[in-house]
């Protein structure tokens, strides 16, 4: 009756640290869906340029690296974590140091070039290994 006992309550356990660890990756979903947002609104909006606007977008995508710096990969799917882990960096990287600059700049036609191809190929990637993950 013992063994019975404590085998419900560790599966019960287990149970609660799958739920919240897929209530993390739902959040982080959301933050990178922030981030995304924030710097798309940059790209289109000539006039949200300023200090507080570029603040923001440093800060949603700071927000991402952050958590997902505190997360850790669910049993069995340590390669997905570690593919998102290096698509998100892949994907940070090139934000602050094309993507941003080209915004900065005016030059509409790069930032679009940039933001509708390999950024959205990655943000895609992101997306859909959270799924796998544990959305």
């Amino acid at each position: 009756m013992r063994k019975l006992y404590s085998l419900i309550i560790s599966m019960t356990l287990v149970s609660f640290a799958m739920t919240a660890n897929a209530g993390e990756f739902g959040t982080l979903r959301t933050e990178m869906s922030a981030a995304r947002e924030s710097l798309i609104s940059l790209m289109l909006h000539a006039d949200q340029r300023g200090p507080a606007d570029q603040k923001k977008v440093k800060e949603t995508a700071d927000a991402v690296s952050a958590h997902l710096s505190k997360l850790t990969a669910p049993a069995g799917k340590e390669a997905q974590f570690k593919e998102l882990v290096e698509t998100w960096k892949a994907f940070k990287e090139t934000r602050e140091k094309e993507l941003v600059p080209a915004i900065l700049k005016g030059n509409d036609a790069k930032a679009k070039e940039i933001a509708g191809g390999v950024q959205k190929e990655r943000i895609t990637k992101c997306q859909s290994l959270i799924s796998e993950l544990g959305d």
